[in-house]
């Protein structure tokens, strides 16, 4: 999946569970559930956009690691509400299995990022030596030793 589709459906999971805690009920488990749940659904898409704009491939991989991660905490609160039976509806057993999905696609971008990581960096080294890396030349990779 593409990164703009990705970061469309972490929009849209942000707008559905912000829509979601408008309708749960007053109380303060349910403002505490409220809280930490809008933050960690919003912060996935943010974390997400941070990522696109990464500056490396590892920092990539970190910032989609912390929005896979806001997106994880999400869905706890998701499956929280849904156990204490706050709110009952057919969004809610939607909302869960969309931030399943994510959480399934993130997880899987984490992972292609990390074997394109190693995979650059075995032909990097399979076509340079340590005596062609001048002096404050870049490296994406420590040179073998």
């Amino acid at each position: 999946m593409k990164g703009e589709n990705i970061s469309i459906r972490l929009r849209r999971f942000a707008v559905q569970v912000v829509r979601l805690c408008q309708t749960l009920p007053k109380g303060p488990a349910a403002k505490h559930i409220l809280g930490q749940l809008v933050r960690a659904a919003t912060g996935g898409g943010s974390n997400y956009e941070e990522a696109r704009g990464a500056e490396s491939r590892a920092d990539f991989i970190h910032k989609v690691g912390v929005a896979n991660k806001e997106v994880r905490e999400a869905l706890y609160w998701l499956r929280r509400i849904k156990e204490a039976d706050l709110v009952v509806n057919a969004e809610l057993d939607a909302l869960v299995r969309e931030a399943d999905e994510l959480v399934a696609i993130l997880t899987s971008s984490i992972k292609t990022a990390k074997q394109r990581e190693v995979t650059s960096c075995a032909e990097a080294r399979s076509w340079r030596t340590r005596d062609e890396g001048a002096p404050g030349s870049w490296w994406p990779c420590a040179p073998s030793e």
